[in-house]
């Protein structure tokens, strides 16, 4: 006689919100990539016990606080250290980072440059607000040259990195560039992002509307010109990539800028992970091996 097996429980938009309420200024772009995020794990049906959020300082780095999902909220710069630990130790989940363009490319831009080339399954949203928003606005890694803040009153000296071109240039297999007030194709980067296969990069256009009064919403729509629209535009050509990565002005891109699916990941080149998650499989050290160890060292 046939057994009814139940339908797998449908993944609602309500499993996703967090426990606390965010503490973001009115208006703050996070929120557009918050909800952003929240439509994608819901249209991608990824139940919140298979999600891990990580990040690590800065306004938008409170952001695993507010989503329901595992989540750590770990040291400035490291998040992607900490993440790709634990993508390792259970390459079974989906792992997201979060952070802004402070923590990401000022003292975190060296494990960012090491975990797109070392290829980790991760996607990595950047909260790009151009400006060191959570300690009051001063200058940040993406703040534009001649920038006025609390650290450099007469305008800034230094030039602004563009992280498009540091990604394309570093191996990123999956390169894209959101707006958050574009939710709908914000949601759409984020799902491509997480079913890609290896590292994806979202650097998200998300306006301080406290501390930088230079690139504001109002700033950004009329030059944000989304790559999807160009009917001739092949995000599998790196070259044409870097070329529109460099455009910034009265036209400034976003969408999906480049995509590379046969890089093998980390934890696929790893054969101890072939037996599946470390979690899953039995690690210990067999009894006489260990007593081998002490008698050693003894």
């Amino acid at each position: 006689m046939a057994t009814d097996v139940a339908a797998p429980k449908a993944v609602t938009a309500a499993e996703f919100k967090g426990r606390v309420d965010p503490d973001w200024c009115p208006g703050c772009g996070d929120y557009g990539v918050l909800a952003a995020v929240q439509k994608a794990l819901v249209e991608l049906q990824i139940p919140n016990h298979q999600v891990a959020t990580i990040s690590g300082i800065g306004c938008s780095s409170n952001f695993p606080g507010f989503i329901e999902t595992y989540g750590m909220h770990t040291l400035h710069g490291r998040s992607l250290a900490v993440a790709t630990g634990f993508k390792m130790a259970n390459h079974g989940m989906t792992v997201l980072v979060t952070g802004g363009d402070g923590d990401g490319f000022g003292i975190g831009g060296n494990h960012f440059m090491h975990t797109m080339r070392r290829n980790v399954d991760l996607t990595y949203l950047v909260m790009d607000n151009q400006i060191y928003g959570l300690t009051t606005g001063q200058t940040s890694p993406t703040s534009r040259l001649g920038m006025k803040t609390k650290s450099m009153p007469f305008g800034s000296v230094e030039g602004p990195i563009n992280p498009i071109s540091l990604a394309l240039a570093a191996g990123a297999t999956f390169v894209a560039r959101g707006f958050s007030a574009e939710q709908k194709h914000l949601t759409e980067l984020i799902k491509q992002a997480i079913e890609h296969k290896g590292f994806s990069f979202i650097d998200v256009f998300s306006p301080c509307v406290t501390y930088n009064k230079d690139n504001t919403f109002q700033w950004f729509r009329p030059r944000v010109k989304k790559l999807e629209e160009n009917s001739g535009y092949d995000p599998s050509d790196w070259s044409t990539a870097m070329e529109k990565s460099l455009l910034w002005g009265d036209e400034i891109p976003i969408g999906k800028f480049f995509e590379r699916t046969d890089v093998p990941t980390l934890h696929g080149s790893e054969p101890v992970l072939n037996q599946g998650p470390l979690v899953y499989q039995d690690n210990r050290i067999p009894p006489e091996i260990a007593k081998g160890f002490i008698d050693e060292l003894m």
